[in-house]
């Protein structure tokens, strides 16, 4: 049981979500040095609203596919907008020369897709894995 559920101060819980999200317009963005640079970026900012990711993929293609645990505290929607934001405002440093870009609104389209990771969580994590099979370069 300890492993299984995290603990807060009165509570224990188990929220685990599978998320897909896609950048503006559906560019084919996520490829070469900017999918190497995000995995790193999406772990620390995960980190930073106590979650975890369990499994990621950044699709060449279109889309971010990831297994994320997030504790009962935190609302889905504001953990996935803090991870868009403060994402698309690092990849506006370090890949389109600008030190002060705090808008945050030129790389990702507003929405995303989420559901909740039950006791398949194995099922859900082979899924992302499997995604594009012969693509190493786009796990984090």
């Amino acid at each position: 049981m300890t492993e299984l559920y995290q603990s807060l101060s009165h509570s224990k819980s188990d929220c685990k979500y599978h998320i897909v999200f896609v950048p503006k317009y559906r560019r084919k963005v996520l490829f070469g040095e900017i999918r190497k640079f995000l995995g790193p970026i999406f772990h620390e900012l995960a980190r930073q609203k106590e979650c975890r990711i369990l499994e990621g993929h950044l699709m060449p293609d279109h889309h971010v596919h990831m297994c994320i645990e997030i504790p009962p505290k935190y609302a889905v929607s504001s953990v996935i907008g803090y991870l868009k934001g403060k994402s698309a405002i690092a990849i506006a440093r370090q890949f389109g020369g600008r030190q002060r870009n705090f808008q945050g609104e030129n790389f990702w389209a507003r929405g995303y897709a989420v559901s909740t990771v039950g006791f398949e969580l194995e099922a859900v994590r082979r899924y992302i894995r499997e995604q594009e099979s012969a693509d190493k370069n786009g796990q984090f």
